[in-house]
């Protein structure tokens, strides 16, 4: 067995069939699973599903393991405004939107929530980001509020002054970069959103007036 085996696997999450292949000659490889994440060189995330420990030298990425756990999914919503800088607040769970039904996952490395949207609505304005050597799904700044608005409950958005009080008093948001969002994407989504039109219609009316402000 070579020591640095599992290393090869990068920051990649990786199942359980993976793990055989990289040590061929063990027998029972869920033994072997549990003792490299005694030993602190993977983290188990799901049943069947580990990437390498930051302890092994690995630099987890949350949005790449996001994307690994359940899925089809991208990164969304405040994880994504946040990462765009467009809020203030630091966001303590990994959000992501899927065609799955909602789930949750808490793991040594983080809670992982998703949430549930239509397989129409879901490609719209998903991008590759790359961190290093690794790529992962993740919305655009339009499709992140999008569907933060679609899926926030509770939240005042029946006008434009409404929406506007929700993203600057509650979230804090960037409101100069708005005027250069791309409204295709918003008439996109509200196009498939199936609920909420009329929210999708006071946030581009917003989106309008911010860019002749």
């Amino acid at each position: 067995m070579k020591k640095d085996s599992i290393n090869q696997m990068g920051n990649t999450p990786f199942p359980l069939s993976v793990l055989a292949t990289l040590y061929p000659e063990t027998r029972q490889i869920n033994d072997k699973a549990r003792r490299l994440e005694q030993e602190g060189r993977i983290v188990r995330l799901k049943r069947g599903l580990y990437v390498r420990s930051a302890e092994d030298g690995a630099s987890p990425i949350p949005s790449l393991i996001a994307n690994h756990i359940y899925g089809p999914s991208y990164v969304s919503m405040l994880t994504a405004l946040r990462h765009y800088g467009l809020i203030p607040e630091r966001v303590y769970e990994t959000q992501s939107m899927t065609i799955k039904h909602s789930r949750g996952f808490d793991t040594p490395l983080g809670r992982f929530s998703y949430l549930s949207c239509g397989i129409d609505y879901f490609p719209i304005g998903i991008r590759q980001e790359q961190e290093n050597s690794d790529t992962y799904l993740i919305a655009t700044p339009e499709k992140a509020l999008c569907d933060l608005v679609l899926k926030t409950s509770g939240v005042n958005t029946t006008s434009v002054k409404s929406i506007r009080t929700y993203l600057e008093s509650d979230l804090r948001f960037e409101m100069e970069a708005l005027r250069e969002f791309d409204i295709e994407i918003l008439e996109q989504c509200r196009q498939h959103a199936k609920m909420k039109n009329e929210t999708f219609t006071h946030l581009i009316n917003l989106i309008s007036d911010e860019r002749h402000f």
